[in-house]
C-alpha cells in the first residue's frame, strides 16, 4: 500500500457500518452501535426502546435538556460499569455534522455510543524565501491519546454550543499562548472525516481543517499541559515525517495529507492523489 494512503486505510477500518446497530433521538439517528453495546443499551431499564430491526431510540422528554438529562443517565450507568470514562465535557449530538444539535453528550461517550465528535486543526504557515514551513508541536508525554506523537499548531474537540471558529480562538489560547487577533486570520480550507474502531465504539470523526499564514517573528508558546515544545520545520521534512514514520497523531496525518495534496506537495492529479482526496471526507 503507498506510504501516505495507510494513514487513511488505519483511521477507516470501520469505513461499512454493516453489522453495527443505529440508534435514534426521536427521527434523527444519532449514533451506531456494536452488537455489545446495543445489548448494554438495551439493559439499561426505561432508556431505550428497541425498534425491531431498526436500532434503538433513546426515551426521554422533549428538547435538548430531558434527552441530555436522559444521556447522562445512561453514561452514568456505563460508567459505574467501567465501560466508558467520564471527560466532565460535553459535545453536541447532532444526526450530521451540519444538523441541529439534539442533545449534549459527555465526551467520553462519544465513541461507545457512535456519535459524531467534531474538532478543529490549524495549519500554522509560515512563507519563508526556501518556501513553505509548518509549525509542529510535540504532544505531552502523559497524554491518553497519542502520547509524544506529532500535532498540528492548534487542534481540539469543538465542545457543547461552540462554533468551530470559537473553539479555534479558546484552543489558540490555551495551546499556543495566541492573540486572539492573530488567531482570527485563520481561514477554514477543508474538512476530513473517518470511521476508526475504539474500544467498545466507533470514532466518527469530523474534523475542520484550518490555514493560518504566520508571520515569522510570532513564535508559539505552549500554555497548558497538552504540548511539551513546537518546533518550525518545512513543509518537505513534515511530508517525510507523515510518509516514512508513525511519528504524527493518527488523525493530523489526515490533516496534514489534505495539506499536500492542496499546496502540490501531493499531485492532486495524479491517481494516488485523486485516491487520497476521495479516501479524506467519506462522510461521517
Amino acid at each position: 500500500m503507498p506510504p501516505l494512503r495507510r494513514h487513511i486505510e488505519t483511521c477507516n477500518d470501520m469505513a461499512s457500518l454493516a453489522g453495527l446497530v443505529p440508534w435514534r433521538i426521536g427521527s434523527a439517528r444519532v449514533g451506531w452501535l456494536t452488537e455489545d453495546m446495543a445489548r448494554r443499551l438495551r439493559s439499561v431499564r426505561g432508556a431505550f426502546d428497541a425498534q425491531g430491526g431498526d436500532g434503538l431510540e433513546l426515551v426521554a422528554g422533549e428538547g435538548v435538556e430531558a434527552r441530555s438529562r436522559a444521556l447522562g443517565d445512561v453514561v452514568a450507568h456505563l460508567a459505574a460499569a467501567g465501560v466508558v470514562s467520564r471527560r466532565d465535557e460535553a459535545f453536541d449530538v447532532r444526526a450530521a455534522p451540519d444538523s441541529e444539535a439534539v442533545a449534549r453528550l459527555d465526551r467520553g461517550a462519544l465513541s461507545p455510543l457512535g456519535v459524531i465528535s467534531q474538532g478543529v486543526h490549524v495549519n500554522g504557515r509560515v512563507r519563508r524565501p526556501d518556501g513553505l514551513h509548518l509549525w509542529v508541536g510535540w504532544r505531552a508525554k502523559d497524554k491518553s491519546v497519542a502520547p509524544g506523537k506529532l500535532d498540528n499548531l492548534v487542534a481540539g474537540g469543538v465542545p457543547a454550543g461552540l462554533t468551530p471558529m470559537q473553539t479555534l480562538l479558546k484552543e489558540a489560547a490555551e495551546e499556543a499562548s495566541m492573540p486572539p487577533e492573530l488567531a482570527a486570520r485563520a481561514r477554514q480550507v477543508s474538512r476530513v472525516s473517518y470511521r476508526m474502531s475504539d474500544g467498545p465504539g466507533i470514532r466518527r470523526d469530523v474534523l475542520h481543517c484550518f490555514d493560518l499564514e504566520l508571520p515569522e517573528d510570532f513564535t508559539p508558546v505552549p500554555g497548558d499541559d497538552e504540548v511539551e515544545r513546537y518546533e518550525l520545520w518545512p513543509a518537505g521534512r513534515v511530508l517525510e515525517a507523515v510518509r516514512d514514520t508513525s511519528d504524527v497523531k493518527f488523525n493530523v496525518n489526515l490533516v496534514l495529507i489534505d495539506l499536500f495534496l492542496r499546496e502540490g506537495l501531493v499531485d492532486p492529479g495524479s491517481e494516488e492523489g485523486r485516491r487520497l482526496r476521495a479516501g479524506l471526507d467519506p462522510g461521517p
